[in-house]
């Protein structure tokens, strides 16, 4: 019987084996890294141990580390949650060394599937479909007939990390010239979050859907399997939302993939909760892609639609105990979707962002939502979100009667969520849920990259600006009465008598649009905006909510104010309404002088580290060479020359941090009308 787990993991994950032990009687353990130290799931574990560090690498990754705190704690198990250790075929060895139960399937298990190499042929021999494939040895990448031996596959072909996932490590490539710059950049990358460089090529297919089936064994020998999820909507071959079941698998589809994926299981000896991968072609048929030995991200949807907890499955199995019942017969009730929150900016093309959510809600039935919804978090309002972890917010899952009644449920939620202080890719995820291709199950891996991102999430109506520049202006000037030394009570621009009114200009973010709102507050309010008079009643106002009646209509907004270390002209005011967020920079009413950046300045575009200098000052460049490598994020960005020039300064070295807006390299082109600030362009 297991009586205390230690959960070597972070966040909502470690968060969520969390609410499983307590469920079951069973007492919980944390450990932690420097940067995690105030984090929300340290403070629920029933017991936490520092492991000291502020990266991976120097805490989570620390096997001695973490069975050292197991031993210290008396903990008789250690669940790894779903990312560092938990397909670790080492750290599945020392805890039984250590006489610790791991949580998860065997280290022989994890050690076969943690190849892609091995996995593949060891899935032929078990008869389940696999592509073509070829894999790459040392020296291969500067071999003269790599393009030629990749052709036979067919183009397009996919450059994939032996020991990857969460698609690290991947590169899609279309034409033989790009072929060496993606497999060296994979190994990078691989050799950076994997500590293995081993990558392999696999014909890609086009169109395919994602589809996985989620399997559990027990020590008994039994293997079964809980039926499929589809991830297709992706970005980066990383999943943003997933459902179950999936509108492309039909009852006689489902039968076959669960017979493969069992087959698969029962070739493993598999013991608890895994994942079989599959790629489902327009035709229908179906390749094996991988096994994650470990619990997914998106298993909220299989638990909703069959009524499982797999943590718990997990832990019985652990335990040794036989599969129950409820198990061994596959129901599935109505539909579930997962919408994974990042904080990124997909319109800049997906960049992570980093900051402090000064107010982070996403309503529940247990918190008066609606019934159905469930949010699996590791943050809080007043956390900050940094560089050296997954931007992964938040999994926002919804489950109703019909797939259509889900993607409302959740896209509502979503929509009605009040997120303030960082950048997310929240108002895409509500375009997606709310449009006609998801709607009507037309989506597949590529549907992110054809479209237009920016163009799908929208623009606001010039309304919705007006009323948020509104409440802005009132924010604002409550936040300055509520310091002021004498009279704070009464409102900023008040008037007994007819007056000249207040001024405030704002900017949005990023477009840069200049919004001046005019008012004045007394007996009867008056404000303008842009030139235009506007029916304005304010109920309430603070320096963090507003609530007030514009042009007829009665709203209450949250608010934020984001002070930036680069002085007030910096600061921007986050405004959180029915329409959306927005973000706007309060232009100050006596500004100081602004930065001079030199001409041809390339900034980074997200906090980083340094990891590749291409190019050196005097080199002569061309359009998309790519000039400076980061890291951020555990993924590679690329910045590549705008136009054709010459370096005149690389300002920073490879491995320093450097912050957003640091200049990298100053590009000088002959063309002076050229714009020469640079782009980003981003291969991980």
């Amino acid at each position: 019987m297991i009586r205390k787990v230690l959960i070597a993991n972070r966040g909502e994950i470690a968060r969520r084996v969390m609410r499983t032990c307590r469920a079951m009687g069973i007492d919980t353990v944390a450990v932690y890294s420097d940067t995690d130290a105030d984090a929300p799931f340290v403070r629920e574990a029933d017991e936490a141990v520092a492991l000291g560090g502020d990266k991976p690498a120097d805490s989570y990754l620390g096997v001695d580390l973490i069975l050292h705190a197991a031993r210290r704690t008396g903990a008789d198990a250690i669940h790894p949650g779903y990312g560092f250790l938990s397909e670790n075929a080492g750290f599945a060895s020392a805890c039984a060394d250590a006489g610790i139960i791991f949580i998860g399937p065997s280290p022989r298990a994890i050690e076969l599937m943690g190849s892609k190499v091995q996995a593949r042929a060891l899935m032929e021999e078990a008869g389940v479909p696999v592509l073509p494939g070829l894999t790459l040895q040392d020296g291969d990448d500067n071999a003269g007939n790599l393009a030629a031996r990749a052709g036979e596959l067919g183009w397009p072909v996919l450059v994939k990390a032996s020991a990857g996932g969460g698609g690290r490590g991947m590169r899609v490539v279309t034409e033989p010239s790009a072929l060496s710059e993606a497999v060296e950049s994979a190994r990078r990358e691989a050799q950076s979050a994997f500590g293995d460089p081993t990558v392999f090529l696999e014909h890609y297919v086009e169109r395919p859907r994602h589809v996985e089936i989620q399997i559990v064994g027990d020590t008994h020998g039994t293997v079964v399997h809980l039926g499929e999820r589809d991830c297709s909507l992706q970005r980066r071959h990383q999943k943003v939302i997933e459902e179950s079941p999936s509108p492309a698998v039909t009852p006689q589809l489902r039968a076959a993939m669960g017979a493969a994926a069992v087959a698969a299981g029962e070739a493993l000896g598999y013991v608890g909760a895994g994942t079989v991968e599959f790629l489902l072609g327009p035709d229908g048929r179906f390749f094996f892609l991988e096994v994650n030995t470990r619990l997914q991200v998106e298993h909220p949807v299989t638990e909703m639609v069959t009524g499982l907890d797999l943590v718990k499955l997990q832990i019985e199995a652990a335990a040794g105990l036989a599969l129950p019942e409820s198990s061994r017969t596959l129901t599935m009730r109505g539909h579930a979707i997962e919408a994974r929150l990042y904080a990124e900016d997909p319109a800049a093309g997906f960049l992570p962002t980093t900051g402090t959510l000064a107010a982070f809600e996403i309503a529940t039935a247990e918190t008066g939502g609606a019934e159905g919804v469930r949010v699996d978090s590791g943050f809080e309002a007043g956390d900050t979100v940094s560089t050296s972890y997954d931007p992964m917010l938040a999994k926002v899952i919804a489950h109703a009667e019909t797939r259509e009644a889900a993607a409302a449920l959740l896209a509502r939620a979503l929509r009605r969520a009040r997120i303030l202080g960082l950048t997310t890719n929240r108002d895409l995820l509500v375009a997606i849920l709310s449009g006609e291709p998801f709607l009507h199950g037309e989506i597949d891996t590529q549907y992110l990259d054809r479209v237009d991102v920016a163009a799908l999430v929208g623009q606001q109506t010039s309304a919705d600006i007006r009323a948020e520049a509104i409440v802005a202006a009132l924010a604002t000037a409550a936040a300055g009465r509520s310091v002021a030394p004498v009279l704070s009570t009464i409102p900023s621009g008040f008037r007994n008598n007819p007056s000249q009114p207040q001024s405030r200009e704002f900017q949005t973010v990023p477009a840069g649009e200049s919004v001046w709102v005019d008012y004045v507050l007394g007996r009867g309010h008056a404000v303008t905006v842009a030139g235009e008079q506007v029916e304005v009643q304010v109920h309430a106002a603070s320096a963090h909510a507003v609530d007030v009646t514009i042009s007829g209509v009665r709203r209450r907004y949250a608010v934020a104010r984001q002070e930036s270390a680069h002085g007030p002209e910096h600061a921007l005011v986050l405004v959180c309404g029915p329409a959306g967020t927005v973000t706007l920079r309060e232009v100050p009413r006596f500004p100081s002088a602004e930065d001079n950046a030199d001409e041809g300045s390339l900034f980074a575009p997200m906090p980083g580290t340094v990891i590749r200098l291409n190019v050196a000052a005097g080199e002569h460049v061309t359009r998309g060479q790519a000039l400076v490598v980061l890291e951020a994020m555990k993924m590679e960005h690329t910045i590549r020359a705008p136009a054709d020039g010459v370096v005149a300064e690389v300002p920073v070295r490879e491995g320093a941090g450097v912050d957003t807006g640091a200049v990298l390299v100053i590009l000088h082109d002959e063309d002076a009308g050229e714009d020469q600030r640079g782009e980003e362009v981003t291969d991980g």
